[in-house]
């Protein structure tokens, strides 16, 4: 009786979808390089344009910058960080208890809660770098639109 080997892959593909050709989901004007910015003949000259997808081509300049996208993003790093370091210290004081519970396997443990700990450190900074990265981006939002901050202490 001969057994199968079932492999577990990350993306579960199938043999008959990777035989199909990809369809093109653009349109054929907004391929080669002169929809993107990239050529001469661009709108406006070099990264000023970005395709979309399906035919939209939305025109920009680099001085134009979405603030409010931008704040977001990093508020969102932010919580990111947060999570990572909640979940690292609880993971740590998990491996904390481990250690008392399974005397045997102690120094395994002692060590995974410092690795722990460590990531939980790690993840807290990075909150933290993203918390001020979101500050920078909304002061710098009010100096766009005119409102001016006197910092008199610093």
């Amino acid at each position: 009786m001969a057994e199968e080997k079932h492999h577990h892959h990350l993306f579960h593909h199938k043999k008959d979808e990777e035989d199909k050709p990809v369809e093109s989901v653009y349109s054929e004007t907004t391929t080669g390089y002169a929809e993107t910015g990239y050529s001469s003949g661009g709108p406006g000259g070099y990264g000023e344009s970005t395709v979309e997808g399906y035919g939209a081509t939305t025109i920009s300049t680099e001085s134009e910058v979405d603030y409010r996208k931008e704040e977001k993003h990093h508020k969102h790093l932010e919580q990111l960080g947060e999570m990572g370091a909640v979940a690292a210290g609880a993971y740590a004081l998990h491996e904390k208890h481990k250690e008392k519970k399974d005397p045997e396997h102690a120094h395994k443990h002692k060590i995974e809660e410092e690795i722990a700990a460590a990531a939980a450190v790690g993840a807290g900074g990075f909150a933290f770098h993203e918390h001020h990265e979101k500050k920078e981006t909304k002061e710098e939002e009010e100096e766009a639109q005119g409102k001016k901050h006197h910092h008199l202490f610093g």
